[in-house]
């Protein structure tokens, strides 16, 4: 039997995010989505019209806050919801719904600023995509890194071009590694996004993007599986043309193998999806969040394996 995994508490195998905020922080730390009516670039035409394939008539983040409502009341109504199970929790302002450094710098100091100086804020976290930061918001950001706990969470999806050119991601995998490399000189820690199911992707590329990210100098990842929505263009290819979704012991198997490769270091934000029932078409096993988190908790245990045993491979 192997020693208790460094990073984790209550048994995990893989180094949880509960465990990181735990250490840096030390006290319970909560993310408030919100939603700044930001757009994309790839759905705008500046690289792209429609968005991605799995992008809904919203956009990422359907679980962000209302659009067009004031931040703070959105992140009011959030902070609440969540008080009532942890009271004396602290926050994390996250900007999650759509491409969030997508706008001029003025723009982004109205959205983040409000959220830099509050006492019960202790970081800001902007999902964006990586051919959406320009110069100006980068030396922004780097300055904002230094006044708050700061996490900029790429979107990547998958490595492999030809998959990004399949889902209509209109980015490429050296545009990512660019930017990794540029948020990294600044000190900003890195958070990636990946999707396993991806349209005709096998394991083999599922397990190579968690290879390749490995080699990269990023701090954290969130794996989700493909979610076949309501109202997006996935729908209407699945429909028309239906292709084979990952079971879910196949996406627990490719999970754990994916950890596996990953340095004990990065910290696991996520380890599946969350839908909305009502908005999901398929699979049907993604809507038992905690029986796909315990089956990845079992597999592991039962095996005795751990994130990063297969580093030396």
């Amino acid at each position: 039997m192997k020693s208790h995994f460094p990073y984790s508490d209550n048994n995990k195998r893989y180094h949880t995010l509960t465990y990181f905020y735990k250490q840096k922080f030390h006290e319970k730390i909560c993310k408030v989505s919100l939603n700044a009516s930001f757009t994309c670039p790839n759905i705008d035409g500046k690289v792209g019209y429609g968005g991605c394939v799995y992008c809904s008539k919203l956009g990422s983040g359907e679980f962000a806050g209302k659009p067009g409502e004031d931040l703070e009341t959105q992140f009011e109504k959030g902070k609440k919801m969540m008080q009532k199970k942890w009271p004396n929790a602290k926050f994390i302002a996250y900007f999650q719904a759509h491409t969030n450094t997508y706008a001029p710098v003025s723009y982004l100091k109205k959205c983040f600023e409000p959220f830099v100086e509050r006492e019960d804020v202790v970081g800001i976290a902007i999902a964006t995509r990586s051919d959406a930061i320009s110069d100006a918001c980068l030396a922004y950001l780097k300055d904002l890194n230094k006044r708050t706990f700061l996490m900029v969470e790429l979107g990547l999806q998958t490595v492999h071009d030809e998959t990004a050119k399949r889902i209509n991601r209109c980015s490429t995998y050296a545009n990512f590694k660019e930017m990794v490399k540029k948020l990294r000189e600044a000190g900003i820690m890195v958070i990636v996004h990946i999707i396993n199911g991806l349209p005709f992707e096998t394991e083999e590329m599922m397990i190579e993007t968690a290879k390749e990210l490995n080699q990269l100098d990023i701090q954290g990842i969130k794996i989700h599986m493909l979610q076949v929505l309501r109202n997006t263009a996935l729908e209407k290819w699945y429909q028309k043309e239906p292709f084979p979704l990952l079971s879910l012991e196949e996406y627990v198997d490719i999970t754990v193998k994916q950890l596996e490769y990953l340095r004990p270091n990065i910290v696991i934000h996520r380890i599946t999806g969350d839908p909305v029932k009502e908005d999901l078409i398929a699979p049907e096993w993604v809507l038992k969040k905690f029986c796909v988190m315990n089956e990845i908790d079992k597999k592991m245990a039962k095996e005795d394996l751990m994130q990063g045993d297969l580093l030396a491979d």
